[in-house]
């Protein structure tokens, strides 16, 4: 799904390829398509004639919004602007200039060509943002390069990457614009502070160049920033999250270490260059340990809501559970069940229920509590488990999740296509506390679920509490 929109920064903007657009051209003029997206034999006689896939005409492109257009090149035109002024007034590399150029090409064809598969498989599966390891390259290219020969490092990235991912040509040129711009905003920032002269600073001095590098790192990753995410922003057809838009907690730490190593590798160029190397090994390790932890995060996330799936919530919640028994606190399990959600499905089609799905799990996220663990129980039912709460507050929370739940305006498409909102949805909450209604998860989803089914019975969009257990008193201490 995903397609390029920046040098760590990539995401998928759902436009698909070239010929996925002569597909929906041809698709809205009824001509009959086949697997490639291709008109038919038997369509050519009736429909329109066939395009190209590099016919402009056909880009995928002209099927996004307006806004969207309108913004992609309104960036790109100031981003080549700030390129070419800053360029004209940039330094002539020197000899010294261009050994570390090629030390920063062969370096980023390495670690670009080494890391290609893997690049692949996180990309397809990503969702939203994806975080690649590029700027170990292009970060310190832009504190230590002439700014012509920082751009002719991007060129070198984005060539390469052109082959390998093959996205849409609009989406690569914005990714590439993005690329130049961030180097060159974070060049001019270091540049600023200049003159920097490493290999004679000690003691005090040091902390005030970490600085500077922290300034030129926060510039470089700004820029990526307010063009990714605005033009996610832009061109998502619902209310964009922050998470799609900035991507989640990982990614953004793995971001700040990629832009560290950058730092890494400018001062191992310009003290001890043949240490470059080391760099190379480390990007193409941690390009994997980046891969394992993705796997295992699909592993344990539902596809469709983005949260815990049932084996994640599971390990997750025993954990919980498991620190609440030993420091003898509360905990409350909330069962959520959407009412009539087959009529969702039944009269505004599966897409729709599925966005219903998917704003449900924002909106569980948004009200509850970072400590607390979302998941997907299966079909229209979430699990909200709640650590360190009492009797009370766990009614409070689950009200405020059925009241939150009532109160969406969920904006998605009807089986015709046509734009239409859904709302007024009510949900059949039922809680459990431990230790009074279950000692164990197994028995604290039992009592949940025993309660959703009285909420039902009783009329459906309230919050009902499992009965009580009747437990043999222990035995007496002699």
């Amino acid at each position: 799904m995903p397609a390029e929109t920046g040098d760590r920064r990539q995401h998928g903007d759902g436009t698909g390829d070239l010929d996925d657009a002569t597909a929906t051209a041809a698709a809205d003029s009824g001509v009959p398509v086949t697997e490639r997206g291709q008109a038919s034999p038997e369509g050519d006689q009736a429909g329109p004639p066939r395009r190209h896939p590099y016919d402009p005409r056909a880009w995928a492109l002209w099927q996004r919004p307006k806004r969207f257009i309108v913004f992609l090149f309104a960036m790109e035109a100031i981003g080549i602007a700030i390129m070419v002024v800053a360029t004209m007034n940039s330094a002539n590399p020197g000899r010294i200039d261009w050994v570390r150029f090629a030390i920063l090409a062969v370096g980023a064809t390495a670690h670009i060509q080494l890391t290609q598969r893997q690049e692949e498989r996180r990309r397809d599966r990503s969702r939203t943002v994806l975080i690649d390891l590029t700027a170990v390259w292009t970060f310190p290219a832009a504190v230590i390069l002439p700014l012509s020969l920082t751009l002719s490092i991007i060129a070198i990235v984005r060539i390469q990457h052109w082959f390998i991912a093959r996205r849409p040509a609009h989406n690569f040129v914005f990714s590439s614009v993005t690329h130049g711009v961030s180097v060159t905003l974070a060049s001019l920032t270091f540049a600023a502070f200049g003159p920097h002269e490493w290999g004679r600073i000690s003691g005090w001095d040091t902390l005030g160049e970490f600085g500077v590098l922290i300034v030129t790192g926060m510039v470089f990753e700004a820029v990526q920033i307010a063009y990714i995410g605005g033009i996610l922003a832009i061109g998502s057809p619902k209310r964009p999250s922050m998470s799609t838009v900035l991507g989640n907690t990982a990614d953004n730490l793995l971001e700040a270490i990629t832009i560290g190593l950058g730092a890494v590798t400018a001062v191992l160029l310009l003290i001890m260059p043949p240490m470059v190397i080391v760099m190379a090994v480390v990007t193409v390790v941690f390009n994997r340990l980046a891969e394992i932890d993705q796997l295992q995060n699909d592993a344990r996330t539902d596809p469709k809501t983005g949260v815990l799936n049932m084996r994640g919530w599971s390990e997750s919640a025993e954990r919980a559970l498991g620190r609440t028994a030993r420091s003898d606190d509360n905990l409350a399990l909330l069962m959520i069940d959407l009412d009539h959600f087959k009529w969702i499905n039944d009269t505004y089609g599966h897409p729709a229920g599925d966005d219903v799905l998917r704003d449900v799990a924002r909106k569980l996220d948004e009200v509850t509590r970072p400590a607390d663990v979302i998941g997907r129980f299966g079909g229209e039912e979430f699990l909200v488990l709640l650590p360190d709460i009492d009797e009370t507050a766990a009614k409070l929370a689950a009200e405020r999740v059925r009241s939150a739940i009532a109160e969406l305006h969920i904006v998605t498409t009807d089986k015709r296509g046509s734009r239409v909102t859904i709302s007024g949805r009510t949900t059949s909450i039922g809680a459990a506390l431990f230790p009074r209604h279950g000692e164990s998860l197994e028995e604290l989803l039992h009592a949940s679920d025993a309660a959703v089914y009285v909420a039902k019975e009783n009329g459906r969009n309230q919050v009902r509490f499992a009965q009580d257990v009747d437990r043999p008193a222990p035995p007496p201490v002699t």
